[in-house]
């Protein structure tokens, strides 16, 4: 596995994020479920990136029948029935040009704008909800949609998850309904079935491309503590893809496409798409709650290892080791315990901890899974309700918060704020942080996690963070940072 490390570079299709293979290991580090679907939000200056604006060429389509002329397999219907849902999305960002020195150091000068980044997105609804990954649209001041037919609207942000590089938009036009692709079921996908590749490489409108389903439950980035599944494919996929739509041979929507591994940022066999059923969650819990709702069995744990297994006696290698069990967690309510293995939840099997993510990650807080465990070589079958993930990182503040209850909020005599339960960064370590109240972030007042994270996403990043603590004698304090 690390020999494949050491050969794979991640490229990131519009100017995405760096990712490595996992390593499937209980001996690492042990993965949090309570922590699941990260993605880095920019892009290592080491990595070769391919700019998606470089390229300019009229309207074209291509499709790889080369690969479909070895099967009886069709897949001009799939290909007929999406290419008119892909959209080309443009990122234009609005900044100052200043004219001399004194402009500068007061922010000020002419406005202008420019095309920073480019990629694709997939409508998945007749009144022009899209779909797109978070990367492709970050720091926008304006979000320019054009569609197969040349057509362009303008369009907004309705939400987005960076940790899993989701983003949704809308593009509205009185009284006009848009091509869409339906959502299928990613779970149901299988390693070798066929899938296309639609999106927009090096600006051509609506490119189809043709691979198979060369893995499931992949997670890329070993030195992270949150996990991200993603589907792997061989169908050919470069920059300025990101965002666009893979479907299976029903012109059904089974993964967003995200990243590929490529030593020059161009395609060689390696891509990456979010499964559909977790792109589909989100944007449900957008639409429905305005932030993503996140379900946690309460456990850490990892893939079991040939050698636990040889230690724990045994006769199976498939699994999850339970290593820890959180308090008063849905897990430890439901009976499970340290050293218990997890097999299957719901029907699906979990052959590692990549599995036992993916298959959480399309569930919410206060569902119910019927989870079963091998425990001193003993079936049993648990009932655990997932419960809601409440820890955010603030890492502009380099802080990581939760959400207080009444007694802590009453310690500092204030009836709203969220409490800093670890500092990030060593800069803010040795201040004794911990179990300090945050209680305005912008000058508006928090009164939970949800709060801070819609403060949070819907800042322009270049734009100073004012947060006011309370400190341990009750007073009030602010702090910018930038």
């Amino acid at each position: 596995m690390k020999r494949l490390l050491s050969l794979l570079l991640v490229g990131i299709l519009g100017g995405a994020s760096a990712l490595l293979i996992q390593k499937y290991i209980i001996n690492k580090p042990d993965k949090e479920v309570e922590v699941i679907s990260a993605m880095p939000d920019s892009t290592p200056t080491s990595f070769n990136v391919s700019n998606t604006d470089t390229v300019s060429t009229p309207n074209v389509t291509y499709t790889s029948n080369h690969l479909a002329a070895a099967t009886n397999i069709d897949f001009t219907i799939a290909a007929e029935s999406t290419v008119n849902a892909v959209v080309h999305v443009k990122n234009v960002t609005t900044y100052r040009r200043p004219r001399n020195y004194m402009e500068y150091l007061r922010n000020g000068g002419k406005l202008e704008k420019a095309i920073t980044g480019a990629g694709s997105g997939v409508i998945i609804t007749e009144d022009g909800y899209i779909v797109t990954n978070n990367h492709v649209i970050k720091g926008a001041s304006e979000i320019k949609v054009t569609l197969n037919n040349n057509r362009t609207y303008s369009a907004k942000i309705i939400g987005k998850e960076p940790k899993a590089d989701i983003a949704l938009l809308k593009i509205e036009h009185e009284g006009e309904k848009f091509d869409y692709v339906p959502f299928g079921d990613s779970n149901t996908t299988k390693i070798g079935e066929w899938v296309l590749a639609v999106g927009n490489p090096f600006n051509l409108t609506s490119t189809v491309t043709a691979g198979i389903i060369s893995a499931k439950a992949r997670d890329l980035d070993e030195n992270d503590a949150n996990l991200q599944s993603f589907i792997q494919t061989d169908a050919a996929i470069n920059p300025g893809n990101s965002g666009g739509a893979l479907v299976n041979t029903k012109g059904e929507l089974i993964g967003i496409n995200t990243a590929i591994t490529s030593q020059t940022g161009s395609y060689i066999g390696y891509a990456f798409a979010v499964p559909s059923n977790h792109a589909k969650k989100i944007v449900q819990d957008i639409l429905e709650y305005g932030d993503v709702q996140k379900g946690i069995l309460g456990i850490k744990g990892g893939t079991l290892s040939e050698e636990a297994a040889k230690e724990l006696d045994l006769d199976f290698l498939n699994g999850v080791y339970v290593s820890e069990v959180t308090t008063n967690s849905g897990a430890e309510k439901a009976g499970v315990k340290e050293g218990d293995i997890i097999t299957n939840i719901d029907g699906v099997a979990i052959n590692k901890f990549e599995d036992l993510a993916a298959y959480i990650n399309t569930k919410r807080p206060n569902d119910v899974l019927n989870v079963i465990i091998n425990r001193n070589n003993h079936k049993l079958t648990l009932p655990v309700v997932l419960t809601l993930y409440q820890v955010y990182e603030i890492k502009e503040v380099g802080v990581e918060i939760t959400n207080a209850t009444k007694e802590e909020l009453a310690k500092f005599n204030t009836k709203n704020g969220v409490k800093i339960t670890k500092a990030l960064t060593r800069s803010m370590q040795g201040y004794g942080l911990e179990g300090i109240i945050i209680t305005e972030i912008d000058k508006q007042k928090v009164n939970s996690v949800t709060d801070v994270k819609r403060i949070i996403q819907n800042k322009d990043e270049r734009e100073d963070i004012v947060v006011t603590f309370l400190d341990r004698s009750g007073e009030k304090k602010h702090f910018i940072f930038n």
